[in-house]
């Protein structure tokens, strides 16, 4: 971004303050208001609004090198395979989840983990206890030869280490018998089973060898010897499917170079799905850039996401992003929950990263990267397919937006490093 347009995005930030009569002092108070209106507007959207079923694109498969890959979009579908799965596991399970609801689906996983276990499979499960902390521990009834790491929010208080002792596992990933992998945006629970679109992708082969190993390194950091998980030698010294996973206890984060290196190298489209775009501004400029030289950069997010503050902290980009040439399409069927992103008909992503600061910068997140036309064209049916459901937002209609939506984006702007 040029310090010309910088400087002008800045410039009207403060005269749209200035205008709404928010001098510094009263900064906070008047975001505590926007939040709050914000957190009123979405319980009242809530309460009148009807579930429904989600669209489904379809299953996709393509063999990249010598494994077989297959891309959900229905969880319906994914759950069911991955329960298969578990229950012929002979060997080893290795998951590793963010959010694991105490309902139907979740009770067929936790059975699914047991009967493993009481069988002689070796199972090793993690899960974050931050995002379950509205469910009852009591459901957690593992058995006793599952081996378990509810990961805590602080790895220890936080005077006594830096910031890499903390962070959100936000990776969802099953690895059985290090043959089967998967890894995608769906959690376990029966609301996203029917009524989220998202999607995930299968690996049966050695792509696999990257999963099992970036659960392995979240399992085995200060574990006690004789507990940790076992080192296995990849298949593939330079595969075509690479794991990139986010390790901020020993501050890793390479997701966002995979993006950013990506998208520079980009000649005709990108087209990016994310249900929280919230980007830091080397992200955002290397976006603008592809834009600029005339590359087809499209950013699908909700219409209206399951955070409507992310939505609103967002809607502070699109006015910049229009200006820069970026199609920007807003998914009205559901809420999707995908994190994926395709470029050229060569590169792809799958995984469980935002394009957003928290994943980015602070969660425990893993994506799979795909170079291969085959795939590529995979994931550009199921974009096209989810653009159905679509509509486009334009400069015109964004422009004509109401004054105060401005001033309640331009006061949100301070939130976008904690979201």
């Amino acid at each position: 971004m040029s310090a010309t347009r910088v400087l002008s995005e800045i410039r009207e930030h403060r005269i749209l303050l200035k205008a709404a009569g928010v001098g510094a002092g009263s900064l906070l108070g008047a975001q505590a208001v926007v939040v709050a209106s914000l957190a009123g507007i979405d319980w009242w959207k809530q309460r009148g609004r009807k579930q429904r079923d989600a669209p489904r694109p379809g299953t996709y498969t393509a063999q990249v090198q010598d494994s077989a890959l297959t891309v959900y979009t229905s969880g319906q579908d994914v759950y069911e395979d991955m329960l298969e799965a578990i229950e012929g596991a002979e060997r080893a399970i290795h998951m590793e989840t963010f959010i694991w609801k105490n309902d139907e689906l979740g009770q067929r996983f936790l059975d699914a983990m047991n009967r493993a276990a009481e069988r002689g499979v070796d199972v090793f499960v993690i899960y974050d206890g931050f995002a379950n902390l509205v469910v009852p521990r009591t459901f957690y009834s593992f058995d006793s030869k599952v081996n378990v790491f509810r990961m805590p929010f602080l790895r220890r208080p936080f005077w006594k280490g830096p910031l890499r002792f903390s962070g959100l596992n936000h990776s969802k990933i099953l690895v059985v018998d290090d043959e089967i992998g998967f890894v995608g945006g769906f959690n376990i629970g029966s609301l996203y089973s029917r009524q989220w679109r998202d999607t995930h992708v299968r690996e049966v082969g050695p792509a696999v060898w990257g999963l099992r190993n970036a659960v392995a390194t979240v399992w085995n950091e200060d574990r006690e010897p004789g507990t940790s998980i076992e080192w296995i030698a990849p298949k593939s010294w330079d595969p075509e499917v690479r794991v990139n996973a986010n390790l901020p206890i020993q501050i890793v984060y390479p997701i966002r170079e995979m993006y950013m290196n990506a998208i520079d190298r980009a000649q005709h489209h990108i087209w990016i799905n994310t249900p929280y775009f919230i980007p830091d501004q080397q992200i955002l400029d290397t976006l603008l850039d592809a834009a600029a030289r005339g590359v087809d950069v499209r950013i699908m997010v909700p219409k209206d996401s399951n955070h409507i503050l992310a939505d609103w902290v967002s809607r502070g980009f699109y006015g910049q992003l229009l200006r820069g040439g970026v199609t920007i399409l807003l998914y009205g069927a559901c809420m999707i929950h995908a994190k994926t992103a395709t470029i050229d008909g060569e590169w792809s992503t799958v995984g469980t990263a935002n394009l957003d600061r928290l994943s980015l910068s602070f969660n425990y997140e893993t994506n799979v990267e795909i170079v291969d036309p085959d795939f590529a064209a995979q994931m550009e049916k199921v974009f096209l397919s989810d653009s159905e459901h679509c509509e486009e937002l334009t400069s015109p209609r964004w422009r004509e937006r109401h004054p105060m939506a401005r001033v309640a984006e331009v006061l949100l702007v301070p939130l976008r490093p904690l979201l």
